[in-house]
């Protein structure tokens, strides 16, 4: 156990150092954003991850680390409360110490540890919840219920796939004898009605605001069709294939699997846990693509189902998961800090997200415009933060005007908008400019000559 402990935390420490020196991805940028100022909603997403990113600048200031201060901290705590979990599910068999180093190994962890979104809270909650359920099972102590109420609520105040969480804990409570049992109890009802509390604010907000953020999350589904969904469909496998590395994901096959004859309490918890999630992404495919990262909630469920698969299929084949796991995270902080590998960076996902945005601030600096702006929210969110802080950075769309930010009384005045989009209109182009890894051009940007509408905002800067 003292080994197991020194290797997390010196993991922990590892990933705080990647968080320190990896340039801050445009989504980042967009939440830090959010974190300067704080509401109880946004237009894509609930407050947490905005919460989280206040917490790590005020010891930090406006860095990376800052930002991402609480990721690495937070899969650490994360990583304690599944192993936790396993000990109170799966006893006497070290399932939470299997569980927690597969969940580790994975880049769902490995990467989004030290990369801050709204997945970085929702997994901790989400484990925070099971590990409180896992409680209840192994003491019959009901006031647990509370703790998985207030571990429900912050997952659903981070991400609306929190739902989930609720939906599937109801639906074991149902299937089960046992659970129907507690039903009658007022405790899990009390449960709740802490999550309903500490997600009440965020639903006054969109109430405030025209329901803005529920609409845009329910309005994913378009037209079906045969071809898009089969695409949809391999891009989904073979992402998660990758995310989550091939071994450990025959390893978490294995053991959800196994789930449905296992005669344990918590199985059915976990199988729950697991399949909910997992169908709804699947059915989203029929209607539009799911991004790699939205199933990571499956997989703290899934690793403690591994954990509990036969300690000889387990000693055969850990080592490897666990090393071949371990192997993809290092190559992905080695490509994110120095691009090692021969990827051509317009086609690197590391480089992306994460390459040329300091420089591409200088060079739109050295230009001094009046102000600049982006036709998309990354561009401007990315300038915001790299900036000079005498340059005026602006919103342009919807979703800025949610922000609470101060207008600009820049009307009428000369700026630039960098349009990367073809499809954006650019009647006065100037010039372009790129964005660049070593030389390798990653996008171009058009620089058009723009007048400032009233409807833009001035973006807060550091």
């Amino acid at each position: 156990m003292n080994n197991w402990l020194a290797a997390l935390l010196g993991l922990t420490l590892l990933r705080l150092i990647m968080a320190a020196m990896i340039p801050l991805s445009p989504d980042e940028t967009y939440y830090w954003l959010w974190s300067i100022n704080l509401q109880p909603g946004y237009f894509d997403h609930p407050p947490m991850v905005a919460f989280f990113i206040r917490a790590g600048t005020a010891l930090f200031g406006n860095t990376p680390l800052g930002v991402r201060l609480l990721g690495p901290l937070a899969g650490a705590l994360g990583s304690v409360l599944l192993w936790r979990a396993g000990e109170d599910m799966f006893p006497k068999r070290h399932a939470g110490l299997v569980a927690a180093a597969l969940l580790n190994a994975t880049l769902i962890l490995g990467v989004g540890s030290i990369i801050m979104t709204p997945d970085t809270p929702l997994m901790f909650f989400w484990i925070a919840a099971i590990a409180a359920l896992g409680r209840w099972l192994a003491t019959g102590d009901d006031r647990w219920w509370l703790a998985v109420g207030a571990a429900a609520g912050c997952a659903l105040l981070s991400k609306y796939t929190g739902l989930l969480l609720i939906a599937g804990v109801f639906l074991w409570l149902v299937t089960q004898r046992g659970g129907l049992m507690a039903l009658k109890s007022p405790w899990p009802w009390t449960g709740l009605m802490v999550a309903a509390l500490i997600f009440a604010p965020n639903i006054y907000w969109n109430a405030a605001h025209g329901w803005v953020s529920y609409l845009k999350q329910g309005s994913r589904v378009t037209q079906f069709e045969l071809t898009s969904s089969a695409q949809f469909l391999a891009e989904l496998v073979v992402g998660q294939f990758a995310l989550v590395t091939p071994i450990i994901a025959v390893l978490l096959a294995l053991g959800t699997w196994r789930l449905r004859v296992a005669r344990e309490a918590g199985s059915s918890l976990l199988l729950w846990l697991s399949l909910l999630p997992a169908v709804v992404f699947l059915a989203h495919v029929v209607s539009g693509r799911v991004q790699a990262n939205w199933p990571a909630v499956i997989y703290p469920a899934a690793c403690l189902a591994a954990a509990a698969l036969p300690e000889r299929l387990l000693l055969s084949w850990a080592r490897p998961a666990l090393g071949l796991g371990f192997v993809f995270t290092v190559f992905a902080y080695a490509q994110a800090l120095a691009a090692p590998f021969p990827i051509p960076a317009a086609a690197d996902p590391a480089a992306l997200q994460l390459s040329g945005w300091q420089s591409l601030a200088a060079q739109v600096t050295a230009l001094k415009p009046a102000f600049v702006t982006g036709d998309e929210y990354a561009t401007s969110a990315e300038l915001a933060f790299n900036a000079a802080p005498g340059l005026a950075v602006a919103g342009l769309g919807a979703r800025w005007q949610y922000l609470g930010m101060t207008r600009t009384e820049a009307f009428g005045t000369a700026g630039l908008m960098l349009a990367r989009n073809r499809s954006t209109p650019c009647f006065h182009q100037l010039g372009s400019i790129t964005r660049d890894r070593g030389g390798q051009v990653i996008s171009t940007y058009r620089l058009c000559a723009i007048t400032a509408p009233a409807a833009f905002l001035l973006l807060p800067r550091p």
